[in-house]
């Protein structure tokens, strides 16, 4: 394979999010609530920030695994049409793809996980070949790639050898343990991009300062994205805050993180100032509650840029 094809290779989970959105209330054991709009699409945060990375310019390329169904068709089908390169996703005949149901009430969202074949997905399967046609490595929602997981510091390791700049958004431990040495894998991470809960607990702090304190020794930039009160980012030297754009009429908050990760990266990989990266980050979280689902917004670039200028009184 030649060198650096891409701008961006993401490794990670792909799954369907099937989304059940005007809830009359939170469901509760026993009882059955109603859905007023069911949308099934592309769902997993690595899909959604390649998605959507792909629709604001970059290059890029997805490796991942899925079973033999029709949801990896669709998966397939639906990254494709968004520009993203597929050669590398694997499929499992043991297992089948992911799926995600998601509960949407007022602005906050719960989600029910069926991993599938993204806990197929394991270090042999990324030879330093695939690694070389990319500039960018990007790694999501590593707590649910089990086969992964233990190897990402391995992974990340020869990425840098290979002189790749990476990032990496940790999401949600499904089974709370945070188990992540930070220690080992953050000198080989050149954005770290968790939430404010995530952080927290990854690092078994109190408060967002603290974290930033306990990971400064070893950290490079970290990005903690913190919903509508906006992101804070360490960029090695200070603390810079960056209040979120807000939207008015939230259709839904599905991917909101991972269009911050777009926008932010998108940025980042050409070379732009941290603090514009962090602003295009906060943008394209804000562009991603204006459509349902962690794509919607995200169908073409000209949608984007009217989202963006009809909304938020912005230009691309």
């Amino acid at each position: 394979m030649a060198d650096n094809i891409f701008d961006v290779l993401v490794v990670g989970e792909l799954n369907i999010d099937l989304i059940l959105n005007k809830i009359e209330k939170f469901p509760e054991m026993g009882k059955e609530v109603i859905a007023r709009e069911m949308k099934q699409t592309l769902g997993s945060s690595s899909a959604i920030f390649a998605n959507n990375l792909s629709i604001l310019g970059s290059k890029v390329t997805f490796l991942g695994k899925v079973g033999f169904d029709s949801y990896a068709a669709q998966i397939s089908d639906s990254l494709k049409a968004s520009g993203v390169d597929v050669a590398q996703i694997l499929k499992s005949a043991s297992h089948l793809t992911g799926l995600t149901v998601a509960f949407n009430y007022d602005n906050d969202r719960a989600m029910v996980t069926y991993p599938g074949a993204m806990n197929d997905l394991t270090l042999k399967d990324i030879s330093d070949d695939i690694l070389k046609t990319a500039s960018h490595l990007h790694v999501s929602s590593i707590f649910l790639q089990e086969g992964l997981k233990p190897d990402v510091v391995e992974l990340f390791r020869r990425a840098k050898n290979l002189r790749l700049t990476t990032s990496i958004d940790p999401q949600w431990d499904p089974n709370e343990k945070w188990d992540l040495d930070l220690k080992a894998l953050l000198p080989n991470v050149d954005v770290f991009l968790p939430n404010e809960t995530e952080i927290r607990k990854l690092t078994g702090t109190g408060t967002i300062e603290e974290a930033i304190n306990k990971i400064k020794p070893y950290c490079k930039v970290v990005v903690i994205k913190n919903g509508t009160k906006g992101a804070i980012m360490w960029d090695k030297a200070t603390i810079v805050t960056k209040p979120a754009y807000l939207n008015n009429n939230v259709v839904d908050a599905i991917g909101a993180g991972d269009s911050f990760n777009a926008g932010f990266i998108s940025k980042f990989i050409k070379h732009r100032p941290l603090e514009e990266c962090l602003d295009f980050g906060a943008l394209m979280g804000a562009v991603n509650t204006t459509a349902a689902g962690g794509t919607g917004a995200f169908k073409n670039l000209d949608a984007v840029k009217n989202t963006l200028t009809s909304k938020f009184n912005k230009r691309f």
